[in-house]
């Protein structure tokens, strides 16, 4: 049975990726740092679908906890076929001038650091089996930039140059790499964004029909089922009535 790790697990993008991939068969590693609601997820998706999961209460901004929790698995957990590295987010939507350093600091930390972090404890086990596949979640905001958008679209455009990167360096060790970059996407990403303002967040969305969760779980799942021989470079999914990151068609 094959074993997929995915962070940022406990709401959005990978939990629908949790779900989908238990519906496939994978047993699950799950990071996140809401402890009850990803150990409740958990065990419904071990009664569901009789799969095995692991539960790892971490933040990827913290190596050593994150290192720890990971290196001291079973070595059978430490045979990972997938990792998905969804866990990022967004803070505030201020001009270069009037940004937040915290805000700053907290995407820095979480979208590069965090997937870097992830990456590198998980790849080395790759290497040692020389196959794997490591998908990294982008943003229509890693392929372009937009008012406001600075630093987050900074960090977005760093995922998309990680991804290249990292396809070039892993390579010779038979494991894939693949970005995924949507655009929008009814998750929690605007009420984190506006820091728990939901009047805000649901603005975001009036009048249009947004990506949702599973559908990016369904694109990911269809990058990985591939024959061995194909690898899906790079994946960029919108909303029918987005055309860009800010041209977007509203009822």
């Amino acid at each position: 049975m094959k074993t997929a790790l995915i962070t940022g697990a406990t709401s959005g993008i990978g939990a629908a990726c949790a779900h989908l991939f238990a519906a496939k068969g994978y047993n699950l590693i799950l990071v996140g740092r809401r402890e009850e609601r990803l150990k409740e997820s958990g065990r419904h998706l071990e009664d569901k679908y009789a799969v095995e999961v692991k539960c790892i209460v971490a933040d990827v901004r913290d190596f050593e906890n994150l290192s720890y929790a990971l290196e001291t698995l079973p070595v059978q957990w430490k045979k990972v076929n997938v990792l998905i590295n969804n866990a990022g987010l967004s803070q505030g939507l201020d001009p270069i001038h009037r940004g937040e350093i915290g805000d700053w600091d907290t995407m820095i930390d979480t979208n590069i650091k965090g997937l870097l972090y992830s990456t590198k404890i998980v790849s080395n086990w790759m290497v040692a089996e020389r196959s794997g596949h490591i998908i990294n979640i982008g943003s229509i905001a890693g392929k372009e930039v937009y008012p406001n958008g600075n630093v987050y679209c900074a960090t977005k455009h760093a995922v998309d140059a990680l991804s290249k990167s990292m396809r070039i360096d892993l390579l010779t060790y038979g494991i894939k790499v693949t970005a995924i970059h949507p655009g929008m996407v009814e998750t929690e990403f605007s009420k984190v964004r506006f820091k728990g303002d939901e009047g805000r967040a649901k603005k975001v969305y009036d009048g249009v029909d947004p990506l949702m969760a599973d559908d990016i779980a369904d694109a990911i799942w269809y990058v990985v089922s591939r024959p061995a021989h194909v690898n899906i470079n790079d994946m960029l999914i919108m909303p029918t009535a987005q055309a860009t990151g800010t041209i977007i068609k509203r009822d």
